[in-house]
C-alpha cells in the first residue's frame, strides 16, 4: 500500500536530488591530467562533499539514536578525508602515469561512477527518511570503496596510499553498519 509522501520526505528527497546532481557534475566535470593520483583526488573530493551534504540533510529530519551517530560520523570522517586529499593534491599530482595505465584506470573508474550514480538515482523511495538515506548512502560508499581499490592497482603517490586504504576500511565498516540497521527492519526513524 502506497502512502502519500509527507512534506518532510518531499523536502528531504528534493535536497537529495540536488546533492546527487552536484555530485555527478563535480565528479564528471573534474579536470583530469596524466596523473592517476591527481585524477582520483579531484573526483573523490566532490564524492566526499556529497556524503557530507547527504548526512547533513538527513540530520534535519531524523531523531534516530542509531542513525544520528552514523550520519555525524560521516560528516566528521569525510571532512577530515577531504582536508587530507586537498593537502596531498599538489605533491601527488606530480606523479605521472603511462597512457595505458590512465586509460585502464579511467575506464574502470567511469564504469564505477556510472553504476554508483544509477544506483543512487534509483534507490527506493520508502517515505521513511531514515531508510531512504541508508538506501542512498550504501551505493555511495560502495562506489568509494571500488574507486579506491581501482586506484590502488596502479602506481600512485605514496602519500595517497594510506588515504585510499582508509577509505576502503572506513567505508566498508560504514556499509556493514548501514546494512545491519536495514536488516533490523525498523527504519521508520526508530533505527
Amino acid at each position: 500500500m502506497n502512502h502519500p509522501v509527507s512534506e518532510a520526505t518531499r523536502r528531504y528527497l528534493n535536497r537529495y536530488a540536488l546533492i546527487l546532481r552536484e555530485l555527478t557534475a563535480g565528479m564528471e566535470g573534474a579536470e583530469l591530467t596524466d596523473s592517476i593520483s591527481h585524477n582520483f583526488i579531484v573526483q573523490m573530493i566532490p564524492h566526499h562533499r556529497a556524503a557530507v551534504e547527504m548526512a547533513r540533510n538527513v540530520l534535519k529530519y531524523i531523531q534516530s539514536p542509531a542513525l544520528r551517530p552514523i550520519a555525524k560520523g560521516i560528516i566528521s570522517e569525510q571532512t577530515r578525508s577531504i582536508a587530507a586529499l586537498e593537502a596531498a593534491l599538489p605533491d601527488c599530482s606530480q606523479l605521472q602515469n603511462t597512457s595505458d595505465e590512465r586509460a585502464r584506470y579511467q575506464a574502470r573508474n567511469d564504469a564505477i561512477m556510472a553504476e554508483m550514480f544509477q544506483q543512487m538515482q534509483n534507490a527506493p523511495k520508502t517515505n521513511r527518511i531514515a531508510e531512504d538515506f541508508l538506501l542512498e548512502m550504501i551505493p555511495h560508499h560502495e562506489g568509494a570503496i571500488e574507486m579506491a581499490e581501482n586506484a590502488l592497482q596502479y602506481p600512485i603517490c605514496d602519500r595517497l596510499k594510506p588515504l585510499l586504504e582508509s577509505i576502503v576500511s572506513d567505508q566498508r565498516q560504514g556499509v556493514q553498519q548501514m546494512r545491519a540497521l536495514l536488516a533490523l527492519g525498523q527504519t521508520h526513524d526508530r533505527i
